[in-house]
Parts: C-alpha cells; structure tokens; sequence
C-alpha cells in the first residue's frame, strides 16, 4: 500500500480540466509515474458513458498501458469523477477496483473539485494523502 502520493500541481490541474470537459458524466483516466509519484496522466474514455459509474475502453486503456510500458514508468493510480459526489470511494468503485494503485476519485466543492485518494483492498477503502509540489 502507498501511504502517500506524490504530484505536482500542473498534473492535479490537468486532471481537473479533463474531468470538468466530461462532466456532468463521470471521466476516468491512468496515471503513470515512478514508485509513489505520479508524472503523467493519460485520459480514458468512460465507455459506460454513466453520471454514475466508469467503465474504461478497453482499447484506450491497453494504449494507455503501452504508452506507459514504452516509456519506462509504471501504472501508479487510476482517477475518475464523482460529478454529483460523493468524494469517497462508492460501493461500486470497491467492488470493481481492479488494480493495487491509488485511486483518485475528483469531486465538486463548490465552484472546484477536490481530489482524493484511495488505497482499495479487501473490500476496503483507505484514504491516501496527496501531496502537492510545484
């Protein structure tokens, strides 16, 4: 388990404009990085097309997996949006977690969204800090 994921603002924002682009419809994506720093991330398209729920193309994700591979990082954490909230992990993100990264689940606050992050496991949520540099 990562206790703490590291990130930089301009890859937060990025986040934030690309789940805001899809909203009110949930968006999800990968992030790419090294140990527990994220550096790039790599927007999916939600083929489940849900204000509820997030299904990643498969053909999208297997490129995002390949980019990921040729360029010598690894997969450090999923995110996707809960446009109507809530800011935890939902019943469903548990249940269908399919990889040991974190989870970044991006929700409004007011007139932004707040990021945070999960560590799934066992039928369990527990929350990760985000950490923030330059």
């Amino acid at each position: 388990m990562i206790a703490t994921l590291l990130l930089n603002e301009a890859l937060l924002q990025e986040m934030i404009a690309y789940v805001d682009k899809h909203a009110p419809l949930e968006a999800c994506g990968i992030l790419a990085g090294k140990e527990a720093r994220a550096e790039k991330m790599i927007g999916v398209l939600n083929q489940a097309q849900s204000r509820v729920r997030f299904l990643m193309d498969p053909y999208e994700q297997l490129q995002a997996f390949d980019w990921i591979e040729a360029n010598g990082l690894d997969l450090v954490g999923i995110f996707h949006s809960h446009p109507a909230g809530p800011e935890t992990a939902s019943a469903t993100d548990i249940l269908e977690a399919a990889y040991a990264v974190v989870h970044i689940i991006l929700s409004p606050a007011g007139t932004h969204w707040k990021a945070r992050g999960f560590w799934i496991e066992d039928g369990k949520a527990s929350e990760v800090a985000l950490q923030f540099d330059g």
